[in-house]
């Protein structure tokens, strides 16, 4: 997807993706992930979610990757702290105690850029790409962060039900993107129950990837 298409949703506020709290499953399924103290976890098209507040707070180290400046400007508002900038390449670093987020196209985001990861929250980024990006995509996350455990969060819904983004991913796509480097297990799956989403026949899936 034209990269134009979100930086243009954030100018103009066009942003009902993003949630006021935290993803429940991530508070539901971190665990999954066998983390500890300090580790750090990759949430790829961050925007300004409060699941990196929540991430940090509970001592972990967060990096995201985000193609809106003004989403990371907010999301540094919201966190109270103001973030050392430097330029990377095609990317910028905005970097505060226990946190790096690099604005830019995620597929400019490099290994050595992004620096060690103990795992991945992905619950926006797959689904907000169409079907000829998302091989490349997955390849891509499994790579710069070393195979790390993903959370990954999908949804499923008949083409007649909306368009997207977010994107319907199936179960079997999911495990043909991902069979090859991970183990993908289904932790759990339920109907939208809240949310922009919430009034149309969408499943919600929850992924773990090891």
């Amino acid at each position: 997807m034209d990269p134009s298409f979100w930086l243009q949703a954030w100018r103009e506020n066009r942003t009902a993706f993003h949630r006021p709290d935290v993803n429940p499953h991530l508070a539901a399924h971190l665990d999954e992930l066998a983390l500890g103290p300090g580790d750090r976890v990759f949430l790829p098209l961050c925007g300004k979610t409060l699941d990196i507040g929540w991430l940090l707070a509970r001592g972990f180290a967060v990096a995201g990757a985000e193609i809106s400046p003004l989403a990371i400007e907010q999301l540094f508002q919201a966190l109270g702290v103001e973030p050392q900038v430097a330029e990377l390449g095609p990317v910028t670093r905005c970097a505060a105690p226990g946190l790096d987020v690099f604005v830019g196209d995620v597929f400019d985001v490099s290994r050595e850029t992004l620096g060690p990861v103990d795992a991945t929250f992905d619950r926006a980024a797959l689904v907000a790409l169409p079907a000829d990006m998302r091989a490349r995509y997955a390849t891509h996350v499994a790579e710069i962060t070393g195979g790390a455990p993903q959370l990954l969060v999908t949804f499923e819904y008949e083409p007649s039900v909306m368009e997207g983004p977010p994107f319907s991913v199936p179960a079997d796509e999911v495990r043909a993107l991902y069979g090859e480097r991970y183990d993908a297990r289904m932790l759990a799956a339920g109907p939208v129950r809240e949310g922009v989403l919430a009034d149309r026949d969408i499943r919600e899936v929850v992924w773990l990837l090891r």
